[in-house]
């Protein structure tokens, strides 16, 4: 089983149930005191998802931040996540606990290197992962998820005719799926005018054909699951598009519906292709559901740089703030509403 590249050199701490009882009790305080609502990826560490308001994926999250009557929102997630919060809630302070919580698949692309990428192909399209900086999103015409790139990419086709020029990134195992499921893989010539950046995720990266076909096999009565909405699952989902992974028993499902499914058949067997973490949602509302990790080395140790200590003092202190630029936050704003309206 391939090893990850890691983030940090170690993690923090483990804290034990006194200490994690006391924290939250701290916190739910100080958020009270501060009117502050907690968002929580599904990722993060299964205390914090304990002591959110909001559980979710980071463009749910970032609407449900959008929604809130509260002044502050406590980002645990990533910090393009929490930027995303901020452009669609610009009147709302956002933290989050720590700075440093980044992501591979958001820095493997800069504003620059877009406008480069840009710049030799002039006219074209830009649709980009929602995985992506602000300043990338102030550059792009569409923002995309996983479960609705392919609807984004022939939403442009439809609108500004087939022979569109588009420039898609930056996961470029997102980009072969598009490729493969609008038809792309048997049309060379259209296939020229669609270009695909050079990045990925440096969890999914770890997720490969030999490791799902073992699980299955030692797992044969499993059901699989990929959790589209997740940029850690894009790869196994090209390696199912390109045959490489037997589709039978394969569910591509959302947050929600991945939720939803466990939950309906609660004494299931499921192999789980995506961040390791979201198997704590999913046991909790299926305890006795058995859940399989596609591989344990899918662990994104940006999500687990987020802590009840740092979020405590996030909240108390009101410390590490992220804001957007207005100019900035303004242009970014117009692809996402543009993907919210594809659906």
């Amino acid at each position: 089983m391939q090893e990850l590249p890691t983030i940090q050199p170690t993690l923090a701490p483990e804290l034990s149930p006194e200490q994690i009882a006391d924290l939250s009790e701290e916190i739910r305080a100080l958020a009270a005191q501060r009117n502050a609502v907690i968002l929580a990826h599904n990722y993060e560490l299964p205390e914090i998802q304990d002591v959110a308001d909001i559980m979710g994926d980071s463009l749910g999250l970032s609407r449900e931040a959008a929604a809130t009557e509260a002044d502050v929102i406590a980002f645990c997630g990533v910090h393009f996540m929490a930027e995303t919060a901020s452009i669609l809630s610009p009147e709302k302070t956002v933290l989050i606990p720590d700075l440093d919580a980044g992501c591979s698949l958001a820095d493997s692309i800069d504003a620059d290197q877009l406008r480069a990428w840009k710049a030799e192909h002039p006219g074209a399209l830009v649709v980009m992962y929602v995985n992506t900086s602000a300043e990338v999103k102030a550059e792009t015409d569409y923002c995309c998820t996983s479960s609705n790139a392919v609807k984004v990419v022939e939403h442009i086709w439809a609108e500004h005719g087939p022979e569109t020029e588009i420039l898609f990134g930056p996961d470029m195992w997102l980009g072969a799926f598009v490729e493969r499921e609008t038809g792309l893989v048997e049309d060379p010539e259209r296939r020229a005018r669609f270009h695909v950046w050079d990045g990925e995720c440096h969890v999914h990266a770890g997720i490969r054909p030999e490791d799902i076909a073992r699980t299955r096999a030692e797992n044969p009565g499993a059901e699989f699951l990929i959790h589209p909405e997740c940029g850690c699952s894009t790869q196994a989902m090209e390696y199912v598009a390109s045959g490489d992974i037997d589709p039978e028993g394969v569910h591509m499902l959302s947050t929600s519906g991945m939720l939803q499914h466990v939950e309906a058949h609660p004494e299931g067997e499921f192999i789980v292709a995506t961040e390791n973490g979201m198997l704590y949602p999913l046991q909790k509302v299926a305890p006795g559901a058995n859940l399989i990790e596609a591989n344990r080395m899918a662990f994104c140790k940006y999500m687990k740089m987020i802590t009840l200590p740092k979020l405590r003092d996030a909240l108390a202190e009101m410390r590490f703030e992220v804001s957007v630029p207005a100019e900035v936050a303004e242009r970014a704003r117009i692809p996402i509403e543009r993907m919210v309206a594809i659906g």
